[in-house]
């Protein structure tokens, strides 16, 4: 038995370092592709909503849509995009703006990501049961 959980652990953490690896690439391609100008890192504002949308995409279809394998939503979720998307750089460059005396900025930034990153998911969520056909029904229990 505990050899059975450490392979499924080790299959788990391997499709997790192969996708972060992935997600990490793309994230830095995304900065080349997007240098910084002016004040917000528009770079690490697009690689966090669009990581945003893509969880909520994903998340319908692994929950609603596909009969998904066990390491699909590691793989895709948490390696690749949490690879792709990143919470430490964005709070680096929150206290940057900040420190440098940009508190509109900072705070705008601050703000702006949650707004627009839960908006994405929501957009993600909502665009893939649309084009999927399917539609969440609210059941007993649900709020």
């Amino acid at each position: 038995m505990a050899a059975k959980a450490a392979r499924i652990d080790a299959d788990v953490l391997g499709v997790i370092a192969l996708g972060g690896a992935v997600g990490a690439v793309a994230r830095y391609g995304v900065s080349r592709w997007l240098p910084q100008r002016g004040a917000i890192p528009w770079q690490t504002l697009a690689v966090n909503v669009i990581g945003c949308f893509l969880i909520g995409v994903l998340m319908v279809c692994i929950t609603e849509i596909w009969v998904a394998h066990r390491l699909l939503r590691p793989f895709l979720g948490v390696g690749i995009l949490g690879g792709f998307t990143t919470m430490s750089t964005y709070a680096t460059e929150v206290r940057t703006l900040l420190e440098s005396g940009r508190i509109g900025y900072g705070i705008g930034y601050l703000g702006g990501t949650v707004v627009t990153g839960l908006l994405s998911v929501v957009l993600g969520v909502s665009a893939t049961r649309s084009i999927s056909g399917t539609a969440r029904r609210m059941g007993a229990g649900d709020e």
